[in-house]
């Protein structure tokens, strides 16, 4: 039976765990927007900077250049130690770097922070003009406002087409609406654990965690940043529920079972082991993230859908164009499998969705790294003239495996952060 990790001595900060002006920059580098970006919601939204980093060299023919685009409570640090400016590692240190499969002697891998994020991005920690936090004077944001941003990058770059782009959940979201938007400017495309528009039961999940947030008493409506104290409990409320969603009923069963944590007692005020190691996992959160940004991007994944005003969900995967591999897991239960069917079906350049067996539910895409790089070697060594038609899945969950079934057992793990 595994035990759960002791929580973190790091003392908490103030009012958020977003990367401020005068923090440590790390690797960070930024591409600011020349011009106000003009918000699909309406209104515009000036200023815009995206932190970003990246790994390798742009090849001569910039040929070589890599997006990988991150989930909810990712960052821009795919690959890479801990430290100064950084709260954690690489979240794909097994995928980036040299040897990897991101071979970053090869590949020219960048990972920009999101906007609305809060690891350097704008989003509601932000200073605006007057030097104030944008707060809850944020505007609200989509999938399509966030990719219009990294198109501005990507020239700054000099990166006219992306040899390959991946994206897991939220991230896999804005690879979507790459292709969809931009399509002569993907060559090949991973999805991962995601869907082609957030369902009612994905709004519902991140609608009681926005309500746990907003109900907070230093909430404040979102203008807490100044004020010396955050929503600390909303937040991590919030991140207790959705890392229920992100795991399995069986890995939680098996994991921990009934088993209470260490010598405490449950029926005199103490903690089962799953108590506790949810409570671990929002303590993490709180450290490093801010609330504000947790619920823009909660917002802009509820408005994920790929068909919006583009005549439906089908008329908008029609034009996809990049070599594409769409993977599910087997034992998500969040972004079930049917709904990577569902975009593998309806792709014209994807053939049978794949599925990575894992036990650890939607965290699998970010946990699974060997299954994930074998994707990733089967796209890239795909032919560019690939044609293959889509396929109908015969049942909401059928595919082909990553991997076959006799894997080994391996050891419960946390993953990176989702």
């Amino acid at each position: 039976m595994s035990t759960v990790p002791t929580p973190s001595a790091v003392p908490l900060p103030s009012a958020s765990g977003a990367w401020r002006e005068g923090d440590p920059p790390g690797r960070r580098q930024w591409h600011a927007r020349e011009k106000p970006l003009a918000l699909e919601a309406g209104g515009e939204l000036p200023g815009v900077r995206l932190a970003f980093e990246t790994w390798g060299r742009l090849a001569p023919d910039r040929s070589n250049a890599v997006l990988v685009l991150h989930a909810l409570t990712g960052d821009s640090h795919v690959a890479g130690p801990a430290g100064p400016g950084h709260p954690t590692s690489g979240w794909w240190d097994a995928l980036v770097g040299p040897g990897q499969v991101l071979d970053t002697g090869r590949w020219f891998v960048v990972a920009p922070n999101v906007l609305g994020g809060c690891q350097g991005s704008t989003g509601p920690s932000s200073l605006r003009s007057d030097g104030r936090a944008w707060g809850g004077g944020f505007p609200f944001v989509t999938q399509r406002d966030q990719v219009a941003v990294e198109a501005g990058l990507a020239d700054e770059l000099g990166v006219e087409r992306w040899a390959l782009m991946v994206g897991g959940s939220m991230g896999g979201m804005r690879a979507l609406e790459w292709a969809v938007t931009y399509p002569e400017r993907t060559d090949a495309l991973l999805l991962l654990a995601t869907t082609a528009a957030a369902s009612a039961e994905q709004i519902a999940w991140a609608d009681i965690q926005l309500h746990a947030i907003r109900s907070d008493p230093h909430w404040h409506g979102g203008d807490y940043h100044d004020t010396g104290r955050g929503p600390h409990a909303g937040l991590g409320l919030a991140r207790r529920l959705a890392h229920v969603t992100y795991r399995s009923e069986p890995e939680l069963a098996a994991r921990f079972g009934r088993t209470a944590q260490g010598a405490e007692d449950p029926w005199n005020g103490g903690r089962y082991q799953v108590e506790s190691y949810l409570d671990h996992h929002a303590a993490k959160l709180v450290r490093r993230f801010d609330a504000g940004s947790y619920v823009t991007l909660s917002e802009a994944m509820n408005s994920h859908d790929i068909g919006r005003d583009r005549g439906d969900t089908r008329a908008a995967l029609r034009r996809v164009t990049a070599r594409t591999l769409v993977a599910g897991v087997d034992s998500d239960r969040l972004y079930p499998p049917y709904q990577q069917a569902e975009l593998a079906a309806g792709i014209p350049t994807a053939d049978h969705v794949r599925l990575i067996e894992s036990p650890y539910g939607h965290d699998g895409f970010l946990i699974e790294t060997e299954q994930v790089a074998a994707l990733v070697r089967e796209l890239l060594g795909q032919r560019s003239e690939f044609t293959a038609a889509p396929v109908l899945p015969s049942a909401p969950t059928g595919g082909a495996r990553a991997t076959p079934p006799d894997r080994p057992a391996r050891p419960p793990r946390d993953g990176a952060p989702h």
